[in-house]
């Protein structure tokens, strides 16, 4: 370097130049050193720093960070050795331009330059109308993001407006960040759950809502999102994070309510799985006395219950004729005086069943004088005596009333069974002043600490959650857990162990035949041979006095326990278990490091494996035999014959819509129900369309009988989305190819795509204002490839083999140049394609149904590593194509 260079300084653009050489290079080392010299030399640092960084590229795929952060992270290390170099240091004629200019540096191009640019130039010193100028202009071009972030770091919430902010945030699917903008801010808080619960208004519109937002652009995915069902989740989660009175939010209360209405009406008259004295006491304190509800409890009966009990409900509240159903008030009218009032239940009940429910049912084998029901602290003495010896085995259970229609989140325990060999003692916590006893707490504390006393439960998570927020002295002091053997685990070692399905053991999925149980309910019918009767399951169990069918249901989900582990300790083996019960939760935690490691290795093996080649089987009818094996079970009976993954046509119940998008993702044709779609609309598709019903839980049962054998599956909920796709796909004999994989729309489910040169896409991104000139990236010459270090992934090798997915092609011509609509009503969202992918994607993939576009990307490779075991792969499919790894991956969405 000249005398004269080293006078005037480094020059920040030829610095630049040297450190973008390093970066496309990953010479992390020499670009360190280069530029912990260069800023050295530089004369002024803070300008010739912004100097540097205006002139560097934005994000850059397949990098996690961008060489401007890089440059950024060494300037603060070097600055540490210069101290001396501060905003304080500089002319006060130059600082406010600085400032300036670091500000305009912040958007979403550059989303790390955040932090190190606020600590260097002082950025919260600026003046708040200039920063506040900077939040707007950053939400003017879709920055929503970027401009909270700021916020939130230069402290503006109370500056900018709350909605301005907030609303793009929570369209655009981005809650968590709306909630960290207004967190520590009450007024925000409440003035954003109240604003949430407007929206669950019925007469709240979306699209006068987006008419006030143009320039946003929503997929139909954020779309769906705003609708009353998921937001008045989210406003009954933010009241009690942010400790709001419920009375601000009218509307979600009062769909919660009606919801717990519907669903009550279906446990009741449908499910036929609650008794009507529990159904009656729930549909009372739901409705108390709001008018409205009263008025949807009466349009439900008529619907449900008929036309004598709607007409009874109504002269029990005293509606107005004029609010009634067509033909109830008549009904009023010619009711004798005898079936004028709401039937109040029989209050009689002897604690023996009748010999119908012991034939079908579990029982619990002690008498009455055997169950204590205990409430107080003199009654205690006994129990803690009884349980606390040592080696004794307690059954655990707990009983809280079912939150239908509540406000508070919060359940707290009314009843405690401890169920000891012949015996059954129920701790009532709803007795005035022995719940909060210190005798009653330490006996509680001492019970589960007790490494001597063996305690059994079932899914004892939500136990500990309720004794959590009954007891708040084991939030302060947490409670022990020792000696305690949670079953559930147990029954999922037994549903995972081939052993046990064998010998006649659970069953993970159920086809065409067998129970509808659940839960501890299986586990005892699966090794006692009987189920639990869940009749009395969802009581009011803080009404006393407790009904006779209530005291007997408590008392057997204690002792059930007792009777369960005593069959399985027996014969271990027989079930698939280990000798040692205790050992299971340990020996899952070493299964699940090995099932990670299998994971790894499958991942890696197709990496090397590459693409699959396409391959055409025979068609065959949907419908597997008429008998199904259950899924997962080693099975003599034949596959049925292979068939191809679009001949494959389910709809999934809303409880499996993780599912339906892996089937979907595979090519399976997958009718989705929305959250909001009562169950018999999946029976409707189902014999209108020919469709296999994927279900799981209670609606098995009705399902199945209104479809036939082999037309209803029923899943365990317990597995994971991925495992259910596998078993479905080997019951059905679905062998997907490569091609298959994306072949159908994961988002609508339609199988037509539209195929978009990078040149058309180009051209309608810059005719739609999407991009700019300076942005507009070069499209390489012909049979040339890019240059592009920071990327992952080579660019495909001029005539490497291209993806081609089993699936419809819509002419060009089927897009309206003038809407950009296809005909049948789906709008290109033009707006997720990023400007950057244009120079290394030849072909865009455009779904005719919804408008979604995919390009080729990463999400292949671990689509076919998650999938192997179904995938039809040959020894020629791998030659043909294992040039291309890496290379030739279809299919990723824009997200």
């Amino acid at each position: 370097m000249s005398q004269a260079t080293q006078q005037l300084g480094a020059d920040p653009t030829a610095l630049r130049e040297q450190l973008f050489d390093f970066w496309t290079r990953k010479e992390l080392e020499p670009l360190r050193a280069v530029a912990f010299k260069g800023f050295s030399d530089f004369q002024t640092p803070l300008e010739d720093l912004l100097c540097v960084l205006e002139g560097c590229p934005g994000r850059q795929k397949g990098k996690a960070t961008t060489m401007g952060h890089s440059i950024l992270m060494e300037f603060e290390r070097w600055r540490r050795t210069h101290p001396k170099v501060t905003l304080q240091a500089v002319p006060e004629v130059s600082k406010l331009g600085l400032q300036r200019r670091a500000l305009s540096l912040l958007t979403d191009a550059q989303p790390s330059f955040m932090d190190p640019l606020i600590d260097i130039y002082q950025l919260g010193n600026l003046d708040r109308s200039i920063l506040r100028l900077h939040i707007i202009k950053l939400q003017a071009v879709n920055c929503y993001r970027e401009a909270a972030l700021l916020s939130m770091k230069l402290e503006l919430q109370n500056e900018v407006d709350m909605e301005e902010m907030c609303v793009p945030l929570i369209l655009q699917d981005k809650l968590p960040m709306a909630e960290s903008f207004v967190r520590g801010h009450p007024r925000l808080e409440e003035r954003m759950v109240t604003l949430l619960d407007s929206w669950c208004h019925p007469d709240f519109s979306i699209a006068q809502l987006r008419r006030h937002f143009p320039r946003l652009s929503l997929s139909k995915h954020q779309t769906d999102q705003i609708q009353p069902k998921m937001l008045s989740k989210q406003v009954f989660r933010l009241m009690e994070k942010f400790n709001i009175d419920p009375g601000l939010c009218p509307n979600s209360v009062y769909k919660r309510k009606s919801d717990s209405m519907r669903f009550l009406m279906y446990k009741r008259f449908v499910e036929k799985g609650m008794s009507e004295e529990n159904w009656r006491d729930h549909v009372q304190s739901t409705v108390a006395d709001d008018p409205e509800l009263q008025i949807q409890l009466v349009e439900l009966m008529v619907k449900y219950g008929g036309m004598v009990n709607a007409a009874q409900w109504s002269l029990h509240y005293g509606l107005p004729k004029d609010r009634l159903p067509f033909g109830v008030w008549d009904t009023q009218e010619s009711l004798p005086p005898s079936l004028r009032e709401v039937s109040k239940g029989c209050n009689a009940e002897s604690w023996d069943p009748s010999q119908a429910h012991r034939d079908r049912f579990y029982q619990l084998p002690i008498t009455r004088d055997h169950v204590h029901f205990l409430e107080t602290v003199e009654g205690l003495h006994r129990c803690r005596d009884t349980v606390l010896q040592p080696g004794c085995i307690v059954g655990v259970d707990m009983e809280w009333r079912a939150g239908f229609g509540a406000v508070s989140p919060q359940q707290r325990v009314a009843l405690i069974q401890l169920a000891v060999p012949g015996q059954v003692f129920l701790l009532d916590l709803c007795a005035h002043g022995f719940s909060q006893h210190n005798i009653t707490v330490t006996f509680i504390r001492s019970l589960f600490s007790a490494t001597t006393v063996l305690k059994l439960g079932y899914g004892m998570a939500g136990d500990l959650k309720c004794l959590l927020a009954t007891w708040a002295q084991f939030s302060e002091e947490p409670l022990k857990m020792e000696g305690v053997l949670d079953l559930l685990n147990v029954h999922q070692q037994m549903q995972r162990s081939t052993s046990s399905r064998g010998s006649g053991g659970p069953r993970g999925v159920l086809v065409g035949e067998g129970p509808a149980e659940k839960g501890l309910s299986l586990l005892v019918q699966q090794v006692l041979g009987k189920p639990l009767d869940k009749m009395e399951q969802l009581s009011n169990w803080e009404r006393r006095p407790l009904r006779t069918s209530q005291l007997r249901y408590a008392a057997v989900d204690a002792y059930c326990l007792l009777d369960v582990y005593s069959a399985l300790s027996r014969d271990p083996a027989s079930f698939g278990l280990p000798q040692d019960l205790c050992s299971i939760s340990s020996l899952q935690t070493e299964k699940s490091k090995e099932e990670k490691k299998r994971k790894e290795e499958k991942k890696k093996q197709a990496r090397r494996r590459g693409a699959h080649q396409e391959s055409d089987p025979a068609p065959t009818p949907i419908l597997g035999p008429e008998k199904s094996p259950q899924l997962g079970e080693d099975s003599q009976s034949p596959l049925p014959p292979r068939m191809a993954p679009q001949q494959l046509r389910v709809v999934c119940d809303n409880m499996l819509q993780g599912l339906g998008r892996y089937l979907r993702c595979l090519g399976v044709d997958v009718v989705l129900l929305e959250n909001t779609d009562d169950h018999r609309v999946a029976a409707q598709l189902a014999q209108e369309d020919g469709r296999v019903i994927l279900t799981c839980g209670q609606p098995y049962q009705t399902l199945k009988s209104q479809v036939g054998e082999g037309r209803c599956i029923a899943l365990d909920c317990s597995e994971k989305a991925r495992d259910q796709a596998v078993r479905v796909l080997k019951h059905f004999n679905v062998q997907p190819t490569q091609s298959d994989i994306f072949s159908r729309c994961q988002v609508c489910n339609s199988d037509q795509y539209l195929k978009m040169p990078r040149e058309n896409m180009t051209r309608l991104l810059k005719e739609r204002g999407f991009l700019q000139q300076q942005q507009q990236a070069p499209v390489p010459p012909e049979g040339e490839t890019w240059d592009d270090p920071p990327s992952p992934a080579p660019f495909l090798a001029p005539g490497a083999p291209r993806y081609s997915p089993h699936c419809r092609w819509a002419p060009l011509s089927d897009l309206d140049s003038s809407t950009l609509t296809f005909p049948r009503g789906a709008v290109l969202q033009l707006h997720t394609v990023p400007p950057g992918l244009l120079p290394r994607i030849p072909f865009f993939f455009i779904c005719t149904g919804c408008g979604k576009i995919f390009w080729e990307g990463s999400h292949f490779s671990r689509v076919l590593s998650q999938f192997q075991e179904v995938l039809c792969i040959t020894e020629d499919t791998e030659d043909t194509l294992s040039f291309s790894t890496q290379q030739d991956r279809p299919l990723t969405s824009d997200r």
